[in-house]
């Protein structure tokens, strides 16, 4: 069975989202100097969005 075009989505379209993955707020930490390897990952401080 095939999908709706309603139901697809472009790949042009990507809403931005509000809340990050861990490893992404491991990468911005780690370029801003806040976070090294070895430490704990649980606890992270919040980080802002990279446009």
């Amino acid at each position: 069975m095939s999908q709706h075009p309603s139901l697809k989505v472009s790949g042009k379209i990507r809403k931005k989202r509000n809340v990050l993955k861990r490893f992404e707020r491991i990468d911005i930490l780690t370029k801003d100097g806040r976070w090294k390897e070895g430490e704990n990952v649980l606890g992270l401080p919040k980080t802002k969005h990279e446009e």
